[in-house]
């Protein structure tokens, strides 16, 4: 892991995680870092956090040609992530607001997070 954004984006999501297993047992996220589309020729690291109680998924994007901003998606653990993503300064991604999607995302039961601007 070479990626200096890639690496503060694994030690805010440590953090997050571990607050959120404090806070809600029932979520319990289980989170993922991905390197393998770099083998594929694309340019790109990927964090997931999924729910498996619900099936839903957040993915974090990192794009080399963007290094300054995040990709996202709330999605499905089962679905392919859809063409649309969301786009924020990676600068804007805090702790609270990281724990805010989990939070809203995960325990909602509406499939669409039309919330979470947060």
């Amino acid at each position: 892991m070479k990626n200096k954004n890639l690496e503060t984006l694994c030690d805010i999501t440590t953090k997050v995680h571990a607050r959120i297993q404090q806070d809600f047992k029932e979520i319990n996220p289980m989170v993922g870092v991905n390197q393998k589309m770099r083998e594929m020729g694309v340019p790109v690291d990927a964090v997931t956090i999924d729910c498996l109680k619900n099936g839903k998924r957040i993915i974090l994007i990192l794009h080399d040609q963007q290094p300054d901003m995040l990709s996202y998606q709330f999605t499905f653990k089962d679905k392919d992530p859809g063409e649309k993503f969301e786009h924020i300064q990676f600068n804007k991604l805090t702790e609270n607001k990281l724990y805010g999607w989990i939070e809203s995302y995960f325990q909602t039961s509406k499939p669409s997070p039309d919330n979470l601007d947060l």
